[in-house]
C-alpha cells in the first residue's frame, strides 16, 4: 500500500471530486482526478488505482437514477464506447499519456468555445449520429488511458438537452459498462498489482460520500445551473489537461 502523505493530500480530493461527478453535479470535474494523482505517482498507476474506486462509484450512481436513463441513447452510444476501450487497449504502449491528455483538453475547450460563440438556439438541430459515433469512441478511448472519458461523450449529449437527472443517469450507465469493460485488458497490461489495489481499497470508503453529495444536489438544482457547473467543470478539465500535456 502507498504510505506517502503527499499522495493521499492531493488523492482524498480528487476522489470525492470524482464521485461529485459522478453523480451529475459538477460533472466534468471527474476528468480532474487522475491529472491530480499524477502529481504523486504516474498516470498509469493513478488510472489502476482508481478502478476500484470508479466501479464502486457508477454501481451507487445506478442505483440512484436507475429508472431514470435514456434507454435508446444507451443502446446507440455503449458499442462505441466499447471500441474505443478496445483502441485504448491496443494502443496503450504506445501512447503517451500526457499527449493524449491535452488532445482531449484541445477538443474540450474548442467545444466550449463553439457553445460560447454560437450559442444554441431552441429550436436548433441535435448533432449527428456520426459526430457522436465519433465522440463515443473517443471517449472510451480517453477514458481507458486516463479515466478522462467526459469531456468527449459530454461534447455530443450535452446538445440532446436531456434534464439533468436523465443527463446523469444515462451518464451512470455509460460509464458503468465502460469502466468495467476496462478490467481484463487493466489486468493484462499488468496494472491491477497488489500494491495499486490495496491503495484502492483504502480510498473506497470516499466513493459513496462523494456520490452522496453530488446525488443530493443533483436533485435539486434548476437545468441551467447544472449546465453551467457543467461547462465550467470541462472548462477547468479542458486548461489542466492541456496544461498537463504541455509541460509533460
Amino acid at each position: 500500500m502507498i504510505s506517502d502523505p503527499y499522495f493521499y493530500a492531493v488523492t482524498i480530493p480528487a476522489v470525492l471530486l470524482l464521485g461529485i461527478s459522478k453523480s451529475g453535479f459538477g460533472a466534468g470535474f471527474g476528468s480532474l482526478a487522475v491529472p491530480m494523482m499524477a502529481l504523486a505517482v504516474t498516470v498509469p498507476q493513478a488510472a489502476a488505482i482508481l478502478m476500484p474506486v470508479l466501479l464502486l462509484m457508477d454501481v451507487l450512481g445506478m442505483a440512484a437514477f436507475r429508472k431514470d436513463f435514456d434507454r435508446d441513447l444507451l443502446r446507440f452510444i455503449l458499442p462505441f464506447g466499447v471500441l474505443g476501450i478496445i483502441v485504448g487497449a491496443l494502443l496503450f504502449k504506445l501512447l503517451n499519456a500526457h499527449t493524449v491528455a491535452a488532445i482531449v483538453g484541445v477538443f474540450t475547450l474548442l467545444f466550449l468555445a463553439q457553445r460560447l460563440v454560437f450559442p444554441p438556439k431552441p429550436n436548433s438541430p441535435l448533432p449527428p449520429r456520426w459526430l457522436g459515433a465519433v465522440l463515443t469512441t473517443l471517449s472510451g478511448f480517453t477514458s481507458f488511458v486516463a479515466h478522462a472519458g467526459g469531456p468527449p461523450i459530454s461534447a455530443y449529449v450535452i446538445p440532446l438537452r436531456l434534464s439533468p437527472v436523465k443527463f446523469t443517469a444515462t451518464m451512470a450507465f455509460f460509464f458503468f459498462v465502460v469502466n468495467l469493460c476496462k478490467w481484463i485488458p487493466y489486468a493484462w497490461l499488468g496494472l491491477l498489482d497488489l500494491r495499486n489495489m490495496t491503495t484502492s481499497l483504502v480510498l473506497l470508503p470516499l466513493a459513496p460520500i462523494g456520490v452522496w453529495i453530488g446525488v443530493h444536489w443533483a436533485r435539486r438544482i434548476s437545468q441551467a445551473l447544472f449546465y453551467r457547473f457543467l461547462y465550467a467543470g470541462m472548462f477547468l478539465t479542458g486548461l489542466k489537461l492541456v496544461w498537463d500535456g504541455l509541460v509533460a
